[in-house]
This record gives structure tokens, sequence and C-alpha cells, in this order.
């Protein structure tokens, strides 16, 4: 599984950005999506999830409520609309998949690279 995110960047707080990841490689609706972000001097943290078929999500506290996450099977794209952003939410943010065989909040074994996103006061 090959992962391509894009649409990082800088904004100021309470903007928006939405960030996309394509995935090829492997038949897209049989994964789970995953975004997942790593503050520098920080563990990597859990953004949000999305199973195979698109009827569960699962987002970090710290983003619940301002985040949302969507695919579009047809496109193999998976999105995170990012809205009422603060400057704790600057990261790297790395998308992710793992075959639906597992359970969508469980590991992920498929990582794109990092897209950076700042956001300043």
């Amino acid at each position: 599984v090959q992962l391509q995110a894009s649409g990082g960047g800088s904004v100021q707080a309470g903007g928006s950005l939405r960030l996309s990841c394509e995935a090829s490689g492997s038949t897209f609706s049989n994964l789970h999506m995953g975004w997942f972000r790593q503050a520098p001097g920080k563990e990597r943290e859990l953004v949000a999830v999305i199973n195979y078929s698109d009827t569960n999500t699962y987002y970090g506290n710290s983003v619940r409520g301002r985040f949302t996450i969507s695919r579009d099977n047809a496109k193999n794209t998976v999105y995170l609309q990012m809205n009422s952003l603060k400057p704790e939410d600057t990261a790297v943010y790395y998308c992710a998949a793992q075959y639906a065989t597992s359970w969508y909040r469980g590991r992920y074994d498929y990582w794109g690279q990092g897209t950076l996103v700042t956001v300043s006061s």
C-alpha cells in the first residue's frame, strides 16, 4: 500500500485546512484509513480513523468536534477537514492504512510521508 498525503500548510488560529491522502497498490475499499500526527518533542497520536466501509469513525479527544475524517472510495482518497485550528494542532500529519481484517482502531501498518501543518496565533 502506497500513501500520498497533501494539503498541509500554514494557517492562523481559527482557520481551516483540508488534508488529502490518496492510496494505491491495494483495493481501497478493503482498507481502514487514519490520520495521526506528531508534534516536535511529542509522541505520535491518533487524530482520526475511519473504517473500510465508511460506517464508523473515531477521533482523538483533542480534535473531536473540530476535525472530520471522510473517504471517497471512488477516488481512493481519505480526507481530514480541520476547522477551528489551534496553535497546538501544529504537527506533522501522517496518513495511514490497515487492512480491514484488523480492527479499525488498532494498529496501522502502512504509512505515508508526513505533511506539515503549522498554526500561528
